[in-house]
């Protein structure tokens, strides 16, 4: 199953500060753990979301709304997209990773078989073309 593990923001994040050079060392190191286990299939820090815009949808009207998302109480600041065998060996590797303060989030990600009947043979073919062009580029 794979899983997106979602790193919500601090006000540290928000305002701009940098991780130490000790967190780093840290992180890179529990990175490395996962790509060795095969467990990391991606994952990055964001910029805080002055750097970042949101596009709102209604009906056929957009609307750009540039960052920060002051009225937000919960925002991003980065992500892992794991491989794991179930949701417990998730929170398991998870447990080891070098945060001192903050609430993660672990969330499955829909597979094809999630979508039943309404995901047609079709759609299923169209979907593995468009992931193998996407995995040829990374």
């Amino acid at each position: 199953m794979r899983v997106m593990v979602l790193v919500k923001a601090s006000e540290q994040s928000e305002a701009g500060k940098l991780p130490s050079r000790e967190l780093l060392e840290q992180m890179t190191a529990f990175n490395e753990e996962l790509v060795k286990a095969g467990v990391m299939l991606a994952g990055e820090g964001l910029q805080r979301s002055a750097k970042g815009v949101r596009v709102e949808f209604a009906g056929s009207e957009r609307k750009v709304i540039d960052g920060p998302f002051a009225e937000t109480k919960e925002l991003l600041a980065g992500y892992w997209l794991w491989q794991v065998k179930s949701l417990d060996e998730a929170i398991e590797w998870l447990k080891r990773a070098p945060f001192q303060e903050g609430v993660l989030e672990i969330r499955p990600v829909f597979e094809a078989d999630d979508f039943g009947e309404a995901f047609t043979p079709e759609l299923r073919e169209r979907e593995e073309k468009m992931r193998a062009q996407t995995e040829a580029r990374g």
